[in-house]
């Protein structure tokens, strides 16, 4: 598992010397089936990334989960880099929270990392009646061996943001990480950062509210995001929020990598803009706006002005880049961080969006392109949709990129994507000078699925990667 070491357990032991590990060749992400009108079930599929294989960008298995509609969404592991120190631990399970019907699915990538198999399923029967909570997303492997779950809600799917604990080697629900009564008013992500005793949560909105699509209105009424939530990470409960006054929707938080930072990014979706947090002088956490992108005026679409719509951001292990990418207008993006206060664009590549040539989206006013982007064609498929979920390889030389958001939100803002399935993409990155560029050779066509047109998502190596593994 990338180290020579025979004491050491899962991962690597620090950011630096996983940027020394091996090239990735298979990526595993969850496929979804809900509201395409495909009564089939979520599954992980296995892609073969190896440029020497002669599989290579080809789905070689499909694990089917027992029930239907979960919609599948974000992954994590049994054990990753914060057990470094624990020979008794392997990476052997990927842990598949189920965002609509709040089950989790324990996958066992050790056996047959080309085939996985199901191991165990934690019904939602069990974290309801333990934990009072639903609608799972992030799942993150704890040094004490435990695997923690971040939660949108409550079992009537009103917005509610705690914390399922796992036991790591059994899987049961243990019951809530938070202290009783101390869950968040919101939930999605979350980072922890052990050496400065913390732990971040963002916001997205109640299930109820997100669960069928976006409707503007219900932000009008202040039913999404707007704030990060500070826990002190020993003592399970929030010491500080923290307003965003120009961030709407905080998605996906990342700390830098390194575990003596005090620091980090989170991507606020609809603002379109990246926001950094940081320890001040006090001791406390302020936060401060550090990126923006521009919205666009448009004709054509639900809203008179586009914003980018930042879906998903990762820092790259060397905590030198940022990326991100917006999932309306449709480009990715790389920055470069080594002042973590004024990040410098340094790469840019367009790839689909809703702002293309010859789509129903007319652009009045820009204050970035002199024209709307082409169509992106890669051999030989139209790519429906924007850039949404994205993964760096260990050495950030490579960055894989989905196209679906969320199957609700997919069906509104990309209907085509519905119609002829998402995408996977690789784009070769520039590490020296900066840089992104699209690789022409690489594509994987989830429109040819067995049971039809599907949504891929979140991307996960067998070794782990950039936003699974936490050092401590």
């Amino acid at each position: 598992m990338a180290t020579n070491c025979s004491k050491c357990g899962p991962g690597y032991s620090s950011p630096l010397e996983a940027m020394k590990g091996p090239r990735e060749e298979l990526v595993y992400l969850p496929c979804i089936y809900r509201n395409t009108g495909i009564e089939a079930p979520d599954y992980l599929a296995t892609v073969d990334v190896d440029p020497k294989s002669p599989q290579y960008s080809q789905v070689i298995h499909r694990l089917p989960m027992p029930n239907l509609k979960d919609e599948l969404h974000h992954s994590g592991w049994n054990t990753c880099s914060s057990c470094f120190g624990d020979s008794t631990k392997s990476r052997t399970k990927l842990v598949l929270p189920a965002l609509m019907s709040s089950r989790i699915y324990i996958v066992d990538v050790a056996s047959e990392p080309r085939a996985p198999k199901l191991h165990k399923v934690v019904e939602p029967k069990d974290i309801y009646a333990k934990c009072d909570l639903g609608y799972l997303h992030t799942s993150h492997c704890l040094a004490s061996g435990e695997l923690m779950i971040s939660s949108l809600g409550d079992p009537k799917g009103n917005a509610k943001g705690g914390f399922v604990l796992l036991d790591g080697e059994t899987f049961e629900v243990k019951g809530n990480w938070e202290k009783p009564g101390a869950a968040a008013p919101m939930g999605y992500d979350f980072w922890y950062q052990p050496r400065h005793n913390v732990m971040i949560s963002t916001e997205w909105a109640a299930p109820n509210v997100l669960r069928d699509g976006f409707n503007p209105a219900d932000v009008e009424a202040g039913l999404y995001g707007t704030h990060l939530h500070v826990w002190d990470w020993q003592r399970h409960e929030i010491v500080q929020t923290l307003t965003l006054q120009d961030g709407l929707i905080p998605l996906e938080i990342r700390f830098l990598h390194n575990p003596d930072a005090a620091q980090g990014f989170v991507g606020c979706a609809l603002s379109s803009n990246i926001h950094r947090f940081y320890k001040n002088e006090a001791g406390t956490w302020s936060v401060e706006k550090v990126i923006q992108v521009a919205p666009k005026k448009v004709k054509g679409w639900m809203l008179p002005e586009m914003p980018g719509l930042i879906t998903d951001i990762l820092v790259s292990l060397d905590d030198r880049f940022l990326y991100f990418s917006n999932w309306a207008q449709g480009d990715l993006r790389q920055y470069d961080i080594s002042d973590p206060k004024r990040p410098r664009l340094t790469g840019q590549v367009f790839l689909g969006g809703s702002i293309v040539k010859g789509g129903p989206v007319q652009v009045l006013e820009d204050q970035e392109l002199e024209s709307q982007p082409e169509p992106l064609v890669v051999k030989g498929k139209h790519v429906a949709g924007g850039p949404q979920m994205i993964q760096l390889s260990l050495d950030g030389k490579r960055l894989y990129v989905t196209t679906s958001l969320y199957s609700a939100w997919d069906k509104q803002f990309y209907p085509d994507m519905i119609r002829g399935g998402s995408v996977m993409l690789q784009i070769d990155v520039d590490t020296v000078k900066g840089g992104l560029k699209l690789n022409p050779n690489f594509l994987v066509d989830f429109g040819k699925e067995p049971h039809g047109p599907a949504l891929a998502h979140e991307l996960r190596y067998p070794g782990g990667d950039c936003s699974s593994d936490i050092w401590i």
